[in-house]
């Protein structure tokens, strides 16, 4: 203990894991540390997830803080921003900045998210260049919408379609190019994803599926020479960009973690490895968030962060009756207007059954998959109002056997 009789507490990363972890941690022991956080980026804690909301001009940058300045001084919380951590010294425990500020611990808690994954291809530096991760990603993309026309998305998934969404409706004609056979495939089935696709054309949106960049192509843009211009294929066509955003996943950030010496998975999807009360193999060490490994996995959805963070900060607290097991995860794509949910094993296995409702008219199609007497995956589309009990249903593991016939129908018929 120093000497106030607080332990240290210093928390590395400001996003949405970390800082809840230290909202429960608060809850449950306001005083037990001096609590120290470092964020790489310039700004308080954000929601992450609405940065397609505030790309496509249906929310601003302040209306997605979720705890402002005022914030971390009401909880003698001493904050960096703008600040990465370079280095951690276990054996004296201490962290160290790029600029030489250094802080301390007691317990440390990782919480440093993930980095976009980008194309080993030629051009990817060029200007014009973008991933889609944070605010200064989102705040280079509606720039460019102000100067420039033709963009390309590199990525059908959940945030390349909701980028290119925000882009679309910020005035630019928009390319979204995808390596699948459909969109979104790790969460529709190829049913609901021609839906999606039909319904996004609508929007003006223009595809190219099963499809490989192979460069980025440097032109002049407008009085501007040296900018991205145009994206080449494998096939040989290429189609010309004056903004390329690249949006084909994430990748756990383990490098301070690996330099440190902690324990790090690089078996896909890689990350800090950690027990189920969120401990890396520093036992004083915790991790949480887009980062952690936890049982060969990493999620790179809030619920799943938000349940690490619970059990974390109970034994922060020192309760350690906490365990986290891992999360059964559910999709939601935010593009206004379209209602779209999946969850669980939705593409079925060896003995599984399927139940459909497919209504092209209308836009809706349902299907929900069977095992052993128990729903096992679901996929909506055109109609989400009973996604929250089919996800009730799932993560419970009920058994669906005396309802079978209503359960297409829903929780009021069931």
């Amino acid at each position: 203990m120093n000497k106030n009789n607080k332990l240290k507490l210093v928390c590395v990363g400001n996003g949405m894991a970390g800082i809840r972890a230290l909202e429960e941690l608060l809850k449950l022991a306001p005083d037990l540390y001096d609590i120290t956080v470092f964020g790489a980026e310039p700004h308080p804690n954000y929601n992450r997830i609405m940065l397609s909301p505030v790309l496509a001009g249906e929310q601003t940058l302040n209306e997605i803080v979720l705890n402002d300045l005022d914030w971390y001084a009401q909880h003698n919380i001493q904050l960096h921003l703008g600040k990465k951590i370079t280095a951690i010294d276990r054996i004296k425990r201490v962290v160290h900045t790029e600029d030489g500020t250094s802080a301390k611990y007691d317990r440390l808690l990782l919480a440093t998210g993930s980095n976009p994954i980008l194309l080993p291809i030629p051009g990817m530096t060029l200007p014009g260049v973008l991933t889609y991760r944070d605010i200064a990603d989102t705040e280079g993309m509606i720039a460019a919408t102000g100067q420039y026309k033709k963009a390309l998305v590199i990525g059908g998934g959940l945030l390349g379609l909701e980028a290119a969404n925000g882009l679309k409706l910020r005035g630019m004609d928009v390319t979204v190019v995808h390596l699948a056979d459909w969109l979104m495939e790790r969460q529709l089935d190829r049913t609901a994803s021609k839906l999606l696709q039909a319904t996004l054309e609508k929007k003006g949106l223009q595809f190219r599926l099963a499809t490989q960049t192979a460069e980025l192509v440097a032109g002049t843009v407008g009085k501007m020479s040296g900018r991205v211009a145009a994206v080449r294929f494998k096939d040989g066509s290429s189609v010309a960009a004056e903004l390329v955003v690249v949006a084909i996943g994430i990748r756990p950030n383990i490098e301070l973690a690996e330099k440190a010496g902690l324990y790090c998975s690089f078996a896909k999807p890689g990350g800090i490895v950690v027990s189920d009360t969120m401990q890396t193999y520093d036992p004083r060490i915790y991790a949480v968030g887009e980062c952690a490994n936890h049982r060969g996995i990493a999620y790179g959805l809030v619920a799943p962060l938000f349940d690490m963070a619970k059990v974390c900060a109970n034994h922060l607290a020192g309760h350690g009756i906490g365990r986290y097991t891992g999360s059964m995860i559910s999709t939601k794509l935010k593009v206004t207007g379209i209602e779209l949910f999946s969850a669980g094993d939705f593409q079925g296995s060896e003995g599984s059954e399927d139940i459909t409702l497919s209504d092209p008219v209308r836009g809706v199609y349902k299907k929900l998959v069977i095992k052993d007497d128990k729903l096992i995956g679901s996929v909506l589309y055109g109609d989400t109002v009973d996604g929250a009990y089919y996800f009730r249903l799932l993560t419970e593991g009920s058994k669906v056997g005396g309802i079978r016939d209503q359960l297409m129908f829903g929780e009021t018929r069931c």
